[in-house]
C-alpha cells in the first residue's frame, strides 16, 4: 500500500510550525485503504496499520485544536491532547460500521481537548456537571455583545442548550471571574500586591484559639474515657485491643483469646461502638 509506506517513522518535534506543516503533508487514505488498515488493526493488532491511521488524520486534529485557541492554552498541548483522542478512536473504530474514521474520531478528539481545557483553564475547576460543561464551551459563542446577559438572553440560552436559567447565570459569573493568587508578591510600581495573603487574618496561632482548642480536646478525651468506663469489661478490652492500643488486634486473635467466633467478636465490637456514640451524643 503506497500511502502506508509513505508514512514517516516520526514527525518533527522541535518546532510547532514544522510539526503542523509535516502533518498537512501526510497522505490522505482512500476509503478502501482506511478500511483495510482498520481490519488489520482489529483482526491482527497490527501497530503499523494503527500508526498509518493516526498519521493520516493528524491534519484533522490540528484543525480541531485550532478551534480552541481562544482559551489561552498552548496550541501544542491542545494538539497533543487531540492526538490522544484520535488514538483512542482508532483503537475503538469498527471498519464495518459504514462510516469514515474522521466522522467517528471527532467525538474522541474533542472530548480529550475538552478535558484538558477544563483541567488547565483555571486553578479552580470551573465545570463539573454535564450542564456546566456544556455551558462552558457554548456560553461565549452565544454572547452577542459585551456585558452581562439580560434575563431574556439567559432564558434563550437556557432553552437552546437545554439547561436551567440559574445554571446559565452561575456559569456566566464563573467565566467572568479570574484566578487570584493567595500571595501575589510585590508589584513593581505599587509595592505589595493586594492579594488574600495581605488582608486575611491567620488565627491559628492566636493564644485564645490555642487554649480553646486544647480545652475542647481535653473535654472530648474525658468524655470518651468516661463512656468507655461504662462498658462491660469484655467490651472495653476488645475496643482497647482493636482501636486504642499500639498494635491493632485482629478479630480472629480476639476470638481465640475469648473462645468465641470472629463474628461474635465483631458483634460485641459493633455494640460497644454504638453505646459509645450514644453516650458521647448525650454528653455533647
Amino acid at each position: 500500500m503506497s500511502n502506508e509506506l509513505a508514512m514517516p517513522a516520526i514527525l518533527p518535534t522541535g518546532s510547532m510550525d514544522a510539526y503542523v506543516s509535516a502533518a498537512f503533508q501526510l497522505p490522505i487514505l482512500s476509503e478502501q485503504e482506511e478500511h483495510d488498515l482498520a481490519v488489520r488493526l482489529r483482526d491482527h493488532n497490527d501497530m503499523d496499520a494503527a500508526r498509518a491511521l493516526v498519521f493520516s488524520h493528524l491534519r484533522f486534529v490540528v484543525r480541531v485544536a485550532r478551534q480552541y485557541n481562544g482559551y489561552g492554552l498552548p496550541q501544542n498541548d491542545l494538539i497533543q491532547e487531540g492526538t490522544l483522542g484520535l488514538m483512542k478512536a482508532v483503537r475503538r473504530f469498527n471498519p464495518d460500521m459504514g462510516v469514515r474514521l474522521v466522522s467517528f474520531a471527532v467525538h474522541w478528539i474533542k472530548a480529550e481537548i475538552h478535558e484538558y481545557i477544563l483541567r488547565n483553564w483555571r486553578i479552580v475547576k470551573i465545570a463539573t456537571t454535564k450542564a456546566q460543561r456544556k455551558l462552558f464551551f457554548n456560553l461565549r459563542s452565544n454572547k452577542k455583545r459585551l456585558g452581562w446577559f439580560s434575563q431574556e438572553e439567559v432564558e434563550q440560552v437556557a432553552e437552546d442548550l437545554g439547561v436551567k436559567p440559574e445554571t446559565v447565570l452561575e456559569m456566566e459569573s464563573r467565566l467572568s471571574n479570574q484566578d487570584l493568587a493567595f500571595d501575589g508578591g510585590m508589584d513593581e510600581d505599587d509595592g505589595p500586591a493586594l492579594t488574600p495573603a495581605g488582608y486575611l487574618a491567620d488565627n491559628r496561632m492566636e493564644p485564645a484559639a490555642l487554649v480553646e482548642a486544647e480545652d475542647a480536646e481535653q473535654v472530648q478525651h474525658e468524655q470518651l474515657q468516661h463512656a468507655i468506663a461504662e462498658l462491660d469489661e469484655r467490651s472495653r478490652d476488645i475496643l482497647q485491643q482493636r482501636w486504642l492500643g499500639d498494635s491493632k488486634a485482629t478479630l480472629h486473635e480476639l476470638a481465640d483469646q475469648y473462645g468465641v467466633s470472629a463474628e461474635r467478636i465483631r458483634q460485641i465490637e459493633k455494640n460497644a461502638m454504638n453505646k459509645l456514640k450514644k453516650q458521647l451524643a448525650v454528653a455533647a
